[in-house]
């Protein structure tokens, strides 16, 4: 072999090294976007598209909405807090209501008015009148009652077999819808 071989086979070498040195860097870059990606959606938050009209005119239909995971790490849910959560009757379906009672409160709908505890709910998050009465039900321990504010279209607690949401089946709290409009939900 002479020298301008050598060369040229030292040349190739460089360049071939460079190129494996270029898709290792890349291939790193793009497994730690996906690692990130996959632990952001799993465990922080979730980005969803809101399939249904039953959470209007809060939620719209085709909204797209961030849900915060850990917004329930510290303290418990509140009323009025916007949920996702797994569907009590088929757990492979995620839904997202509006909590309205609480753990170990009795709730009834009468004449459309929401009644706690025997009490008219000051704050009931929606400007609809509801058609149908219900309940009266008591919110078991570490459970929720929920409903959509479009209560005259809405397959909420009301009407399920298994009518609350265990605190187990939460996903977590809708923070803000961010497509079409920005918008903060609670």
């Amino acid at each position: 072999m002479n020298c301008k071989d050598r060369k040229e086979k030292t040349q190739k070498e460089k360049v071939s090294s460079k190129v494996l040195n270029e898709i290792f860097f890349y291939s790193r870059v793009i497994l730690t976007a996906l690692i990130i990606t996959f632990a952001v959606n799993n465990y922080i938050a979730v980005n969803a598209k809101v399939p249904t009209g039953s959470m209007e005119t809060t939620v719209m239909s085709g909204d797209r909405i961030v849900i915060n995971r850990l917004a329930y790490f510290s303290e418990p849910p509140k009323r009025g807090d916007i949920i996702s959560f797994k569907f009590p009757d088929n757990e492979k379906k995620n839904y997202l209501k509006r909590i309205i009672a609480l753990p170990n409160e009795t709730i009834e709908g009468k004449d459309g008015v929401i009644y706690i505890d025997g009490e008219p709910l000051e704050n009931d998050f929606t400007s609809i009148i509801m058609k149908d009465d219900f309940g009266p039900y008591t919110v078991p321990e570490d459970s929720y009652f929920v409903m959509g504010d479009n209560r005259n279209n809405s397959y909420d607690s009301r009407y399920w077999n298994h009518k609350f949401v265990p605190f187990s089946s939460i996903i977590g709290k809708a923070e803000f819808s961010y497509y079409p409009t920005f918008k903060i939900l609670n």
